[in-house]
């Protein structure tokens, strides 16, 4: 049992949560922000408007790929003063970025920055989890994935705008400004992090790629597969279908945005209680939600609610995948940590292939079908692996429990 926590405690706690959430917005808004001043960087560096894309795709596959290699590479260091180095490397080579007059120089960038976003984020899931009594797990989960939700609904649109006002490496500029705030708080407030799990880089890989984990690993990239094979092609079916455009379309994709950051609070509530439960119950209700979409795609009332319902759904079952990965790992929890978001990515990329393929053959309502179709199958994947496992453990602090409180810090 736990002992109540002194007050002031507690708000350094909190305080220290709210940084996590705070670094993470920042990372989130730096990743997406490039889309809406991609015609300004594209003019700029000299490239087409298609190459220039390739600048999302570079930041998505360093996140992928490249955050659990650095997160291999480091598993011997110091949980604390890595996560405050790699956020000041982050800051430094978006400063790179926006010197840079170089496309190729700025996509090698986006890469590195990409990948140590996904070493950050297992590093502040380390971190949270380790702040907090087990009953509270899941809120410390939601606050470091609130903040890619809420710079998703915020962030983004607000960099995009400063783009607007004033040139693309405003944007850029105020971001990393945030970022340096931030990396100053996190020095002065972060206490010891203990290591998540066993220091070995090569038992942390054999539990974090073991079968039971593989298994949910797989069922995320079936999560986000449905949805985003919708979601990367809405625009389409509200012009077409719903017949609404212009502003009102951003009105409609900022109600979604705003659903997916309330998703991610709410999700962080039930994953320490049920975590296998929480990530049934959100997958039918994403099913749900897209089948409404569907049949009413005609209604804009009854597509905002879809859109809403959506939302939260999506991003509610994120703090209970991260918890059920981070628990079935074992003694490779640190690695593991940064595997859901590699999962994740790898679903939005085939989905958003299937979508395309779906829009290009049969129309603006096809992407939704082959979202039904991804989310129904997952059904009984949530299902079945709820009956997963975490492995056994030594008695001993050294066997790597992601939740022992015993292991030493850094």
């Amino acid at each position: 049992m736990h002992t109540q926590p002194a007050p002031e405690s507690r708000r350094r706690t909190n305080l220290a949560l709210l940084l996590l959430f705070l670094g993470t917005f920042t990372m989130g808004s730096a990743e997406l922000v490039v889309v809406g001043v991609l015609q300004p960087v594209a003019a700029d560096l000299g490239v087409p408007v298609s190459t220039a894309g390739f600048l999302v795709t570079a930041y998505a596959l360093g996140l992928s790929i490249g955050g659990p290699i650095l997160t291999a590479l480091t598993v011997r260091l110091g949980r604390r003063p890595l996560l405050w180095s790699t956020l000041a490397a982050w800051l430094v080579l978006n400063l790179v970025a926006v010197l840079t007059a170089d496309f190729a120089t700025f996509v090698v960038v986006r890469a590195v920055t990409g990948a140590l976003q996904g070493l950050f984020v297992g590093l502040a899931f380390t971190a949270g989890i380790s702040m907090v009594p087990t009953e509270r797990i899941g809120r410390a989960l939601s606050a470091v994935i609130g903040g890619f939700a809420v710079s998703t609904a915020l962030g983004v649109p607000i960099g995009t705008l400063i783009g607007e006002a004033s040139s693309w490496e405003g944007a850029f500029l105020a971001i990393v400004g945030l970022g340096v705030l931030v990396l100053a708080a996190l020095v002065l407030v972060i206490p010891p992090v203990p290591s998540g799990g066993a220091g070995n880089v090569w038992t942390q890989a054999r539990h974090a790629f073991a079968p039971r984990v593989l298994a949910v690993l797989g069922l995320c990239v079936l999560l986000f597969a449905g949805p985003y094979a919708t979601l990367t092609y809405i625009t389409p079916l509200l012009d077409q279908v719903t017949s609404i455009s212009g502003a009102r379309i951003s009105a409609f994709l900022l109600a979604y945005g705003a659903a997916t950051a309330a998703g991610a609070f709410a999700g962080g509530r039930f994953a320490g209680r049920d975590a296998s439960r929480a990530i049934l119950v959100t997958n039918v209700v994403l099913a749900a939600a897209l089948v409404l979409l569907y049949f009413a795609a005609r209604v804009p009332l009854l597509v905002a609610l879809a859109l809403v319902v959506w939302g939260i759904a999506g991003f509610g079952m994120v703090p209970s995948l991260q918890y059920r990965i981070v628990s079935l790992s074992g003694p490779g929890a640190d690695l593991a940590a940064t595997l859901p978001a590699s999962a994740i990515n790898a679903g939005i990329a085939i989905g958003s292939l299937m979508g395309g393929w779906a829009l290009a053959t049969h129309g603006a309502s096809a992407p939704v079908i082959v979202g039904i179709v991804v989310s129904v199958i997952a059904v009984p994947a949530s299902w079945a692996t709820g009956f997963l496992r975490p492995p056994a453990t030594d008695p001993a602090p050294v066997s790597g429990d992601p939740l022992d409180r015993s292991s030493s810090a850094a």
